[in-house]
């Protein structure tokens, strides 16, 4: 019997031409109109991109009340893998700015720097923005959900915090980290 015949739809799987697979392609970080950042990551995700916009809880206070609410961690700005012979379709989306870069050559974040961010984003710890900063001592989390993690090392109102930045964008984040759980980078 062919394996055709015994197992009719993974044989017409593996077949098929896979899709181009988006993780393939570099990040690349979108500047957005002022509150479009739900809005393009919506209209990117429906044209099969791999977009990412992280989010944090804030507390904002009103005359009469105080709210938690999830708001974007880098205002203004949506991440997405692009294939760079795509980069016209991302550019006519509603909502786009301009792609990052230098001068008008769009310029790719590092792998490293994304999966920082994703990862702090997916720690359960409380994180936030941070101001950019180019000063401080590198660190790496040794042990915790945040292991092999490199940024900077800050004392904030008497709590450790590590900083993690997206060099491109000159943007920051910064969650709180137990100074027995990190080391000194090389």
């Amino acid at each position: 019997m062919a394996f055709s015949e015994e197992f009719p739809l993974l044989a017409h799987t593996f077949l098929a031409a896979p899709p181009p697979l988006p993780f393939l392609y570099p990040w690349y970080a979108i500047r957005v109109r002022s509150n479009y950042e739900r809005t393009l990551a919506h209209y990117l995700r429906a044209n099969d991109y791999q977009e990412y916009v992280p989010l944090y809880r804030d507390r904002r206070q009103w005359s009469d009340r105080v709210r938690e609410i999830e708001a974007p961690l880098f205002v203004g700005y949506v991440f997405c893998r692009i294939d760079i012979q795509r980069i016209y379709t991302i550019l006519s989306a509603p909502g786009v700015v301009n792609i990052v870069g230098y001068g008008t050559k769009p310029e790719p974040i590092l792998e490293a720097e994304m999966d920082a961010i994703r990862r702090v984003s997916a720690s359960g710890l409380r994180f936030g923005p941070h101001p950019f900063m180019h000063e401080g001592q590198r660190v790496r989390v040794r042990r915790g959900p945040l292991k092999g993690l490199e940024g900077m090392l800050l004392k904030v109102k008497q709590e450790d915090r590590l900083v993690v930045s997206l060099e491109l964008l000159q943007r920051s984040i910064s969650t709180e980290i137990d100074r027995l759980d990190v080391e000194p980078a090389l």
